[in-house]
């Protein structure tokens, strides 16, 4: 038995101001943040009492009492509490992932409707001890007498009581996300001064993005924040220019704090559902979610971390029957602006799309002036699990008010890429 596959559609999304780590939600949790935003979407689309098929979100920086994070979180809401939660992760990719996943049930009817959320703190991030210390908390639980629990601390030294916070680092290299971009920009020539350019823009459209108002339905107030506090509407390329390089110290150095994501915490959500659905509720339909493809590269042996996302798109535009230049806005994560320049080049060489892509020619170039227009993650911070719905939401409204066909790329830790294409319901 076959079925016709149904389009889905993206509603809408929401998500809490970004803040930069340790600031102004320090005393936040996963769980606090990713509930404020699931509450924005329901108090957005008028859900309060609604049951929605599922909701599919994470965090990349976790606590083991995060096990169950988005259902917990769902509690929190003005949801229904049929409402299902499940909680996944795929790094940076985690909500647009969940998006895509969410996206295939409902196209193939298994659903009505879903919310792809993320949330991610790293003020809230756990510290743990060394291994031979936890085992001995382990082996604590087993003991029954006081002298057998004494027993247990025999040897006990203070090395062992030595916190060790999270690392951002690559296990099979032992390189930090930073390093392996500063390698990327080498291989691929890409200069300070271009870094710098991109990370002033993206400030800059994202500064006249909040004076114009066009946040002002995405956002929803948190725990007295009203505006992302990464953002510097003042900033200058000469300001940029004087940072110090932040991975490499060498001569080669070209990544800075300016031109690279601050730690962030925050969280998203986007609304999904079938056309039924949304009409049934009065929802107007902002755009759909039409293809989406992961991708991984071998960057342990020197494919380059970030660089995934550029296959990805190949293949995607393949499944689709499009070219890279057949879009009317790109929104291309900027972990760092190394690495959008990096996927950019790689785009455009020839030899890079024939070997990682199979192709005879190379993608080509895209319009620069279509792409991140309302500024992006250098601007307004990266909490990990949470980019993804947030440029969801924020490419669902372009796509309303200008029609068009738009495309996301989103590079992940673990040399992997999720990407997808939205369209808009103007040209439906």
């Amino acid at each position: 038995m076959t079925r016709e596959l149904r389009r889905v559609a993206v509603i809408g999304g929401t998500r809490i101001p970004f803040c930069r780590s340790g600031t102004l939600y320090a005393d936040l949790s996963n769980q606090d943040m990713m509930t404020a935003a699931l509450n924005g979407l329901v108090d957005r689309f008028k859900l309060k009492g609604e049951h929605i098929d599922e909701v599919v979100g994470g965090a990349v920086v976790a606590h083991s009492r995060d096990f169950n994070l988005t259902r917990e979180s769902v509690l929190g809401t003005k949801l229904a509490p049929s409402t299902p939660g499940v909680t996944m992760q795929q790094a940076c990719g985690t909500s647009l992932q969940a998006a895509l996943g969410t996206a295939a049930k409902i196209a193939t009817g298994e659903i009505e409707s879903g919310i792809a959320c993320g949330s991610d703190t790293t003020s809230d991030a756990p510290i743990v001890f060394s291994k031979k210390f936890s085992k001995r908390l382990i082996e604590l639980n087993t003991k029954k007498t006081i002298l057998d629990k004494i027993r247990v601390f025999q040897g006990l030294t203070p090395a062992e009581l030595t916190p060790q916070p999270p690392a951002v680092k690559e296990p099979r290299t032992g390189l930090g996300m930073g390093e392996h971009c500063e390698l990327m920009a080498q291989e691929w020539g890409i200069t300070r001064a271009d870094q710098d350019q991109l990370a002033f823009e993206s400030h800059t459209k994202a500064a006249a993005a909040y004076a114009e108002g066009w946040f002002d339905d995405l956002i929803v107030a948190c725990a007295g924040v009203y505006r992302d506090n990464n953002l510097r509407a003042d900033i200058t390329l000469e300001k940029l220019a004087s940072l110090k390089t932040a991975f490499d110290k060498t001569d080669k150095g070209t990544l800075t704090a300016g031109n690279s994501t601050p730690l962030t915490d925050g969280a998203s959500a986007a609304l999904l559902a079938s056309e039924e659905w949304a009409r049934a509720r009065g929802l107007p339909i902002a755009a759909y979610l039409t293809y989406g493809q992961h991708w991984s590269n071998d960057f342990a042996h020197g494919d380059g971390l970030l660089m995934a996302p550029a296959i990805a798109v190949s293949k995607m535009l393949d499944r689709a029957g499009l070219t890279l230049q057949d879009f009317d806005f790109y929104e291309i994560h900027e972990a760092f602006a190394a690495q959008v320049l990096c996927t950019l080049k790689a785009w455009e060489d020839p030899a890079y799309c024939a070997k990682h892509m199979g192709k005879n020619a190379p993608l080509g170039s895209i319009d620069r002036s279509k792409m991140n227009v309302k500024g992006s993650s250098i601007a307004v911070g990266h909490p990990f699990a949470a980019t993804g719905a947030r440029i969801i939401g924020n490419l669902a409204k372009i796509l309303s008010v200008n029609g068009g066909r738009g495309l996301i790329s989103v590079c992940t830790a673990g040399g992997m890429g999720v990407t997808a294409i939205m369209e808009s319901a103007k040209a439906a």
